[in-house]
């Protein structure tokens, strides 16, 4: 390899080794480098919010590999107001408009709070994906007075940070008052409250309850005065100082950000500078998912693509492949893209123990790593039994009820997948019950992309148009032979460019019953669109 590759060659082990040059130049102690993500409990965590954790998590790895003890942070931000009620969510949770999600109750009834609910399912993706985390608490961390200091210094200079707010975006709220939002003590909302004035000696603040602009409509305050004792967690910071101090409270060297937040970020970083007097984290900005449409995957807008749902049709690990392959650049996504990461992953596994060629032994180093790293440095001793996952659909589908397991098991044999004596083991029994679960709400198939001859897409065309009027299976088996005799294409080339696109493998099933089982419009769909790809 022409230049030295760091750790296991992938941006995580680079990053790492940026994040400790930067700390040793700054003189600060390499004993522990904690990561940071952030957790939001106002709506559905969307999958995007398990990048932040991810890829945190990726360098919080790589600096361990690098003999650095790390660990990250996972700070959920419960004391935030609910500023619109997630699509999905009953409307009887608007009266809760402003209120910290972690005083509203549980519109599911099965968590304390209706925050705790939320946060709660991002924690449970944390885990099926092996992401191992400290989790903060915001409630917890006022209560307990862990941003105390912080957020003294922070009031006490409270016309510094409005005049940095005002610098970097042009914002002047915070000119006029104070970085906290009281929660009324008459109403319990949050964000209705101004903070007029801070009382050092008694570390309180002086508010009104006088209504506040949310996403567009105006939220009607109570018009209570009082004041809020900061010590006793009877408010919080804003957005324009809250990472400044957990920053520093928690001694942050590193934490990625989307492009959303990018303001927050450059805000908060003079902040932690300029006022906290603490060199703020290293950073890596990351951009959205975004839908088919274009529009980014929102909690709030009814988008929203949970990692919950991709762990019903793919496993946690080509999940993380999704997250961790890629750092920057905008991304459209939906649940129909499942297929494809779960065969990349498979072939990464194949590049992994030396089944498939990398083009070159840098490109071999990347893939091994980022293998690695799906699998949280914690990656398999052999290699698992891969089936692709049209193929897999189509056995459960022909499967007859009561004895799926041992129909699929005797077809893997005679495709070649399983020795004569090998039976199902746990991976396959999980890749079954993903393709169940994909024939019970998709009929989708996901093509794979193929380079087609002009002979090839004419024998396409025309077997699409015979797809069209015929149902029986052998037929259609004798069609395929016919349009690529009438082309001139040699059979066992045209077969296997099929196999590929809708299969995603060389060689099948007879593809006459497969593309009745699997659905005419279905197969008809996707030939189209491989030839409009091709």
């Amino acid at each position: 390899m022409s230049e030295e590759m760091i750790g296991r060659g992938t941006w995580y082990d680079k990053m790492a080794a940026d994040i400790v040059d930067r700390e040793r130049k700054l003189g600060r102690s390499l004993q522990l480098i904690r990561t940071e993500m952030g957790l939001g409990a106002s709506g559905f965590p969307h999958i995007g919010s398990l990048g932040d954790a991810s890829r945190s998590f990726a360098v919080t790895l790589a600096l361990k590999d690098q003999g650095y003890g790390s660990e990250l942070i996972a700070f959920c931000d419960d004391k935030d107001g609910l500023r619109k009620v997630p699509v999905g969510l009953p409307k009887s949770l608007e009266k809760y408009l402003g209120f910290p999600v972690s005083s509203i109750p549980d519109p599911f009834g099965c968590h304390e709070s209706y925050g705790r609910h939320m946060s709660s399912l991002l924690l449970d993706a944390l885990d099926k994906c092996g992401i191992e985390y400290r989790y903060v608490s915001a409630l917890d961390a006022y209560e307990k007075g862990l941003l105390n200091k912080e957020i003294e210094t922070l009031l006490l200079n409270a016309k510094k940070v409005g005049e940095i707010v005002k610098e970097e975006v042009g914002q002047e709220r915070y000119t006029e008052v104070l970085p906290y939002f009281p929660i009324c003590g008459n109403c319990g909302r949050i964000y209705t409250t101004k903070a007029l004035e801070y009382l050092p000696k008694e570390n309180k603040v002086t508010y009104v309850c006088d209504g506040m602009e949310i996403k567009g409509k105006w939220l009607e305050g109570c018009g209570f005065k009082g004041e809020a004792n900061v010590a006793r967690a009877e408010g919080k910071l804003s957005w324009k100082g809250e990472f400044a101090a957990r920053w520093r409270a928690l001694d942050i060297r590193f934490e990625a950000y989307g492009k959303d937040i990018e303001d927050s970020v450059r805000i908060n970083d003079r902040i932690c500078r300029e006022i906290l007097c603490f060199e703020p984290p290293s950073h890596a900005r990351y951009e959205m998912f975004l839908d088919k449409s274009g529009r980014k995957i929102s909690k709030s807008t009814g988008n929203v693509f949970t990692s919950q749902v991709w762990f019903r049709y793919g496993s946690p690990q080509s999940l993380l492949l999704l997250m961790l392959k890629r750092f920057v650049g905008t991304r459209t996504l939906n649940v129909t893209d499942i297929p494809t990461y779960v065969n990349e992953l498979d072939d990464l596994e194949d590049v992994y123990f030396g089944k498939k060629p990398a083009k070159d032994e840098r490109e071999l180093v990347k893939l091994r790593g980022l293998y690695e790293y799906c699998w949280a440095l914690k990656p398999p001793q052999k290699p698992s039994v891969k089936v692709p996952f049209n193929l897999m659909t189509f056995l459960v589908k022909m499967a007859p009820k009561g004895s799926g397991e041992e129909f699929i098991a005797e077809k893997l044999r005679g495709y070649g997948y399983l020795q004569k004596s090998q039976t199902l083991d746990d991976s396959l029994r999980r890749r079954i019950e993903y393709a169940s679960n994909w024939i019970k709400d998709f009929e989708e198939i996901k093509e794979t992309a193929v380079g087609l001859s002009s002979a090839e897409k004419a024998a396409m065309a025309e077997l699409v148009e015979v797809l069209k009027g015929e149902d029986d299976a052998e037929k259609i088996q004798n069609a395929i032979f016919n349009v690529a005799k009438k082309r001139g294409l040699q059979l066992g080339s045209f077969f296997k460019s099929l196999y590929m696109i809708l299969l995603g493998v060389p060689h099948g099933p007879r593809l006459g019953p497969y593309l009745v089982a699997m659905g005419k419009q279905n197969v008809i769909d996707a030939l189209q669109r491989a030839l409009s790809k091709s």
